[in-house]
């Protein structure tokens, strides 16, 4: 057996892992009936607009933190510990990417989506998915990050991402991670904000209405937040008025 070292495509992702072990990370999940978001869906493609099920997460997402701007923050320091809170709502997104061959978790932060319509967020995540990662000026800075030498690249990561000024820019206030093009339910993810949403696959599922089981497309949405900044009461709160936000789709701001 032989060893070799951890591919340089791959580095940032260590760095991340070390950035954010302070975290206090705690898990919610819910069931979402995904039936007027599929609804939206199917109409706006016939009228040749398609949206990802990630982009109304993001949507809903976005405008509910604006609401909690408590947990639209980020905490730094264990001795005077100081939280940061963000009047911006911008989201991270984890994208599956290939750099030189080599399969890769990149990140992109989408800005102010409080403010942005479900077209202009299927826009950005559009521009981030179908995007050559290699020559994308927004990834430059990964792409050099991975050929410094380990011990620098580590240093440069925690400089750049460390200060709370600029982590809203560099790790965005909320994070949205999606594995639901494969076959997960769901699963929870610590995406270095203290709000992670984790969305799996949507399913046809029984469930009750109207005292009568019927069956619906649910998807399992997973929340982790990070205790240090926010206790479970206003993460549940969270976690339920998007669940509402979803279930209830429509013609939103």
């Amino acid at each position: 057996m032989t060893g070799r070292p951890v591919a340089r495509q791959r580095r940032q992702t260590l760095y991340f892992l070390e950035q954010i072990r302070p975290f206090s990370p705690v898990f919610l999940d819910t069931e979402v009936d995904m039936s007027e978001v599929l609804r939206h869906r199917t109409s706006a493609r016939e009228h040749g607009h398609r949206y990802s099920v990630v982009s109304y997460v993001l949507h809903a997402g976005a405008r509910v933190l604006a609401a909690h701007p408590e947990a639209n923050a980020a905490i730094q320091g264990r001795v005077r510990p100081r939280i940061e809170r963000y009047a911006q709502v911008n989201a991270k997104l984890a994208l599956d990417r290939t750099l030189d061959g080599q399969r890769a978790v990149l990140s992109a932060v989408l800005p102010d989506l409080a403010k942005a319509d479900l077209a202009r967020i299927q826009e950005q995540v559009a521009h981030y998915r179908d995007g050559d990662a290699e020559r994308m000026p927004e990834f430059a800075g990964v792409r050099k990050l991975q050929t410094l030498p380990v011990p620098v690249g580590r240093f440069a990561f925690r400089r750049f991402v460390a200060p709370l000024a600029r982590r809203a820019e560099v790790f965005g206030t909320f994070a949205v991670t999606s594995l639901g093009h494969r076959s997960v339910d769901s699963f929870h993810s610590v995406g270095g904000t203290t709000v992670t949403l984790g969305v799996g696959r949507i399913l046809t599922r029984p469930v009750v209405r109207d005292d009568a089981v019927t069956t619906a497309p649910v998807l399992r949405l997973s929340l982790s937040f990070d205790h240090r900044v926010i206790d479970g009461a206003e993460a549940a709160d969270i976690l339920t008025e998007i669940k509402d936000a979803l279930e209830q789709f429509g013609e939103q701001p």
